[in-house]
């Protein structure tokens, strides 16, 4: 069952050049789609496929930059949903389905993609929240590990996995990822200068050789603390999230 218009909210985001319907309660897309859309780095008529796409954001706003062709998968039939109208919407294509990413349909599991982009659940088992939408998007029910595998699995032979997640999750990601794709790397994601990652934005490109490279962070604010009214975004983080360009790893 979908959602109502009065339990929908119609969102800015990129500055206010795209506009996407979310839940006014459950899981509502903030900045970390933006960002990981702006670490993929596909290129006009490449194909990519993200898991676990909720309403589109990371997708729609990887178009908005370039022209690739969108797939997405979305466990929630009523966040899919939403995915395909913020798509329309927006003027472009996305194939969404309905499906478990650790089941995925026969058609899927027999196609590739030239990149695969996804934002797992960041939160272990615990205290369920009250709202279903928002436990499934936030809380791990399927490993890690599962992500992880169908990423690669569905990524071609010089196939780009890009995903973001909690800094404390890197040493998994990288266990996960380093015998399966050759170049791996890792961009840090601050809240300011001198302090410690939250976050961290991964990209592995299978068919290349193993190298890591750990690269500066990404820090998102100016100064060393929040000082006035309104945002106070760097430079880097306002082209990302205001100006919809891809990040400079």
């Amino acid at each position: 069952m979908g959602f109502a218009s009065d339990e929908l909210t119609h969102d800015a985001f990129l500055g206010g050049k795209l506009h996407l319907w979310q839940p006014r309660k459950g899981y509502r897309a903030a900045t970390d789609p933006v960002l990981l859309a702006a670490s993929c780095p596909a290129k006009p008529g490449q194909t990519v496929l993200e898991l676990g796409c909720g309403v589109g954001t990371a997708s729609i706003c990887l178009r908005t930059r370039v022209e690739a062709r969108l797939s997405g998968i979305e466990l929630q039939p009523a966040y899919a949903e939403l995915a395909r109208r913020n798509a329309a919407e927006a003027g472009f294509e996305m194939e969404v389905v309905d499906a478990d990413l650790a089941q995925l349909p026969a058609d899927l599991r027999n196609r590739s993609f030239d990149h695969v982009i996804l934002n797992p659940p960041y939160y272990g088992p615990g205290t369920a929240s009250p709202d279903e939408g928002r436990d499934t998007a936030l809380r791990e029910h399927t490993p890690l590990s599962v992500w992880v595998d169908t990423a690669l699995r569905r990524a071609g032979p010089k196939g780009c996995v890009s995903v973001i997640h909690l800094i404390d999750r890197l040493g998994d990601l990288i266990e996960m990822l380093n015998s399966r794709a050759g170049l791996i790397e890792i961009k840090p994601i601050v809240a300011r200068t001198g302090k410690p990652a939250g976050r961290v934005l991964l990209r592995a490109q299978k068919g290349r050789a193993a190298k890591t490279i750990l690269h500066n962070p990404l820090v998102l604010h100016d100064g060393l603390q929040h000082n006035q009214d309104g945002d106070d975004y760097s430079q880097a983080a306002t082209d990302i999230l205001r100006n919809g360009c891809s990040l400079k790893f």
